[in-house]
Parts: C-alpha cells; structure tokens; sequence
C-alpha cells in the first residue's frame, strides 16, 4: 500500500454567481514511503492547490485521498486539523514562525499541540536543533537568525511530530544560492534516513536532485503519475 494516494481529485471555486474555477481536474497520484517528490507547473497549473490538499489544509470538490491508508478527503475541519498534527510537517517559503519565541520554543510547538510534558518536549527539540545544524543558535529568536537559520528551524519544526510526510513550499525562495543548498543538503540527509518529502519548486536545479517530478498544467497531471 502506497503512503498516500490521490484519486481522481478534484476541486473547483465558485468566482460569483455564474463562474466556477476548476484547478484540480482528474488528479491521481501515488507516493510511496521515502520517496523524495518535486511537484512543478506554470502559475496557476494547480501545485498550490494540491498542496493544500496534500496537507489536509482543504478537501477535494470530489475524488478521494488516502493518507496512510485513512481516507480523509471528507473529513470534519476538526478532523482534518488532528491530522496535520499528526501526520503533516510543513516547510514555508516564508518560514511562518513565530517572532516571539526561541528557535528551541518554534521547534517544541507541535509538541505542545499533542500534550507532551514540557521536559520531553525541550529534549526532542533540542536534538532535533542538532540534527539540522543550528548548534548554540537555538536559543535565539527569529529576527536574531540568518535566513538559512530560519529555514533550519521550520524543518526541525516540521520533524517535531515525527510525520508521515513533509511538504515544502518553495522552500528556497527567500534564500541565497549558498544558504539554499545548505538547505537541500538536509533534504537529502532527511531522504536517505526514509523521510518522505514532496516539495513544491519552480525550480529546475531543486527538481534534478528528487527521485521523481510530476508536472501540472491546467490542473492536470502530465507526468507519469506513479511512482517508478
């Protein structure tokens, strides 16, 4: 049984009375445990939407998705937001922490969301902070951290809750050439420990270093959309 499968997903917005935006049309996909996933396409081809979906942050218009085996593409809000909890890491363009806490409190939130008891919670965060590198910058705050090291602690952050799958939004974006391939560096460090990763990227030079890509245009799928 395949980690997640999509199948024959769509979704669609109501623009008004009488327009209807179809941006997800007949998807179906499979991704396999450990594999390292470049999602690409045009603006507008539909990636952010099947990011949304992918990360439980909305529900199909129809189709179904299983996520390690659970169908959740009609769950309750309440149902899905467990699942993220769960199941989801996620790794923003943006980083999305928050300005006021430590790295080591960014890293512990998802923790704290489950009910870990706050001595285990600073242990895991901790080794977690080592793990991607941020060594005796973990206690300081966001807007005291480079770039990169923002980016370190969104991924340390995405581990926290030991996920089935991480999804990264152009994870690079806001980062220089050097400071991003330190950053696909502890992608690939993830992968090869059996993480599964699926990233967002326009970008070629991200995509190359995937085990696989699947392209979107017109909310179509015109890759192979099973795992090799």
């Amino acid at each position: 049984m395949s980690l997640a499968e999509l199948i024959d997903l769509e979704k669609s917005y109501r623009m008004g009375a009488d327009l209807v935006v179809e941006a997800l049309r007949g998807v179906t996909l499979r991704i396999e445990e450990g594999e390292y996933l470049a999602i690409m396409g045009a603006s507008g081809s539909g990636k952010s939407t099947l990011l949304n979906l992918l990360g439980c942050l909305d529900r199909p218009t129809s189709g179904r998705y299983l996520l390690g085996g659970e169908d959740v593409s009609q769950l309750s809000d309440g149902e899905l937001s467990e699942v993220r909890g769960r199941r989801i890491g996620f790794v923003f363009q943006s980083f999305n922490l928050i300005p006021q806490l430590s790295a080591l409190d960014n890293i512990e939130v998802p923790l704290f969301y489950q009910g870990m008891h706050r001595r285990d919670r600073r242990q895991r965060a901790t080794a977690l902070a080592e793990q991607v590198g941020l060594g005796q910058r973990a206690r300081h705050k966001p807007m005291e951290l480079s770039g990169g090291e923002q980016q370190r602690v969104a991924i340390a952050r995405a581990l926290a809750n030991d996920p089935l799958i991480i999804l990264a939004d152009e994870p690079t974006g806001n980062l220089d050439s050097k400071t991003g391939l330190d950053i696909l560096t502890i992608f690939d460090d993830l992968t090869a420990r059996g993480r599964t990763l699926i990233v967002v990227t326009h970008d070629e030079n991200i995509a190359r270093r995937t085990h696989r890509v699947v392209r979107l245009a017109d909310g179509r799928v015109v890759t192979p959309p099973t795992a090799e």
